[in-house]
């Protein structure tokens, strides 16, 4: 009865959200039938209820995309480890007063890699930028993972130009929080990768897939797959670090070993260049 009349007290949602902070904290309420069952986090979070839990993650991010007139996207991936150019040089000057030989490699190791984060950064300026001259209904706004390194870069970018940008962050088990550069309307949380991925797909004009780690690379393949399979519509698919996606994969052994056609090998284009990455998008639907 005390949560029912805590209910009638305070907002759903602030409700709702200590409910679920009870939950996760060890602290499961007891099942109470007379509890409202969209606000009973015990109810909710059962197996039987997982489809909801799908539903609802896929309904929340379109329909709050679409009321805010968001209809196409480029969507960004890439590292979440690599910092910006001024981050990597403060790093680089307090490893060098170390005089730690270990430290100093990581700091060089941040500092090469600054420069994915700089061309991330430069593209979403370019994509934002031209957005800006466009009528609403085509207007193509910058979309990440939401969380820090190429992503925050890219949100930055498009941060910079004045443009809205949005962030799909996921809920993972060491606290990930959206970066600075996400508009906060569209700054939006999963559970669930699959109905992120989901979300990736379904405004996406472009893909560009900075170097990255294993998410990096299941976003990047789960795409692939989709266009090559033709369960979705064929769209660029940029990969950006020639020296990266070289050294990383031979994509002519597939060929060679018979695992995918030779045409396959048009599904993507190599570049070191923001503004040829652009232009590649921007050939492709004749901007």
């Amino acid at each position: 009865m005390q949560a029912n009349t805590l209910l009638n007290e305070r907002r759903l949602a602030d409700a709702w959200e200590e409910l679920h902070t009870q939950a996760h904290n060890g602290n499961p309420l007891q099942p109470d039938s007379n509890r409202l069952a969209f606000a009973d986090p015990e109810f909710l979070f059962r197996r039987e209820t997982r489809g909801i839990r799908f539903q609802l993650e896929m309904l929340k991010p379109d329909l709050e995309q679409s009321a805010q007139g968001v209809e196409n996207t480029v969507v960004v991936y890439g590292s979440a480890r690599f910092v910006s150019h001024e981050e990597a040089t403060q790093k680089m000057a307090e490893a060098e007063a170390s005089g730690d030989a270990q430290r100093i490699a990581l700091a060089q190791r941040a500092l090469r890699n600054a420069v994915y984060y700089e061309q991330a950064r430069t593209f979403a300026r370019l994509v934002a930028e031209h957005s800006q001259h466009q009528p609403p209904e085509d207007r193509i706004y910058v979309c990440t993972g939401g969380g820090p390194g190429i992503m925050e870069a890219a949100n930055r970018g498009a941060y910079d130009a004045g443009q809205p940008t949005i962030g799909l962050n996921i809920v993972l088990p060491h606290e990930q929080r959206g970066n600075p550069y996400i508009t906060p309307s569209l700054s939006f949380k999963f559970h669930y990768f699959a109905l992120r991925k989901m979300h990736f797909m379904i405004r996406a004009k472009a893909l560009v897939a900075f170097p990255g780690g294993f998410g990096t690379l299941d976003e990047l393949f789960e795409v692939l797959t989709l266009v090559q399979t033709r369960k979705a519509k064929p769209l660029p698919i940029v990969l950006f670090g020639k020296a990266f996606w070289s050294r990383f994969l031979n994509f002519d052994v597939l060929v060679e070993e018979g695992t995918i056609a030779p045409e396959d090998l048009g599904l993507f284009h190599l570049t070191d260049d923001p503004q040829d990455a652009w232009a590649t998008i921007q050939k492709f639907y004749a901007l």
